[in-house]
């Protein structure tokens, strides 16, 4: 089979102004859902992302500055996402690898407190297409999730949102209902697997502090800027057609003290809308279930 041939047969193209009608619960506009990743970044390797280059461009290992950049967001930034959402009565969906449960334990047990919606995020910190055993790799994260919190994940997000051909059947296979790899429309769509449905929750790589941040390089309120501009538009387009807006957070970028605010700043602009529902990835699945329901019965 050619590389790739699968992903257009994924789902039919439709346009966003010619499908049935989505709507969301008292005449809502829009959805907004926060997405908050906790990642291992093995020093035996080379790290994910890099903030400092090599001296001389010659990569060495441990690279302890690199490391230790994302180490400061589990220690110190993923605390400040804490508060900044607990103030405002805000639950996250709360992207996790596996390995982080052993790893990161305090964290993990503040995001199970605070209610937010486990995610599967790989069990490291690593591209599928580079896992030994992809599905292994999914029904570890998934056990390490289900021992912590007593439910398996619903909803899964893929290390930089790399999947394989195979990779969405594994999921559905192993009990996953939605996942946030198909940054390909402002509703969810439902795609095909050889296990049978799955639902896309719509996430971003706009409102994303990975492509912000660590690859543009933008200010520090650059979350606030484009995050703003964003929520107004879809807000305004909204009140014809529903639509979904994802905010995805790292501990170690807009967990900075020098961008935190900026997140606060952006939830003070949504939350200061009416008709707005703050959501978690499954509670967006389970909306957009219903709606497909309805629309079977009519």
């Amino acid at each position: 089979m050619e590389i790739g041939s699968t992903v257009r047969g994924r789902l039919p193209y439709a346009p966003i102004h010619k499908r049935p009608r989505l709507q969301l619960p008292g005449g809502a506009r829009i959805a907004v859902w926060t997405i908050v990743n906790v990642e291992n970044w093995s020093p035996t390797g080379p790290m994910p992302r890099a903030v400092l280059p090599p001296p001389m461009g010659v990569p060495l290992l441990p690279d302890v500055p690199n490391w230790a950049w994302h180490e400061y967001g589990m220690r110190v930034g993923f605390w400040r996402f804490v508060d900044v959402l607990a103030a405002r009565k805000l639950r996250a969906s709360f992207a996790v690898n596996g390995s982080c449960i052993a790893l990161y334990p305090e964290a993990c047990q503040a995001a199970k407190d605070a209610g937010w919606d486990f995610m599967g995020h790989g069990f490291v910190q690593k591209p599928m297409h580079k896992v030994d055993d992809q599905k292994a790799a999914i029904a570890g994260t998934i056990a390490a999730i289900k021992s912590f919190t007593g439910n398996s994940p619903r909803g899964w997000e893929s290390p930089g949102l790399t999947e394989t051909d195979e990779t969405l059947d594994l999921l559905r296979e192993a009990g996953i209902e939605y996942v946030a790899d198909w940054v390909l429309d402002d509703q969810p769509v439902t795609l095909s697997t050889r296990a049978g449905e799955i639902v896309s929750v719509p996430y971003t790589v706009e409102i994303n502090d990975v492509v912000m941040t660590a690859i543009q390089h933008q200010p520090s309120d650059e979350i606030y800027r484009r995050g703003k501009d964003q929520f107004d538009r879809l807000y305004q387009e909204g009140a014809t057609i529903p639509r979904v807006m994802a905010i995805s957070i790292h501990p170690y970028l807009t967990g900075a003290p020098h961008r935190i605010k900026y997140l606060e700043m952006l939830y003070d602009h949504i939350l200061g809308h009416k008709d707005v529902v703050m959501w978690t990835g499954a509670e967006i699945l389970d909306w957009y279930r219903s709606q497909m329901v309805r629309d079977e019965k009519l």
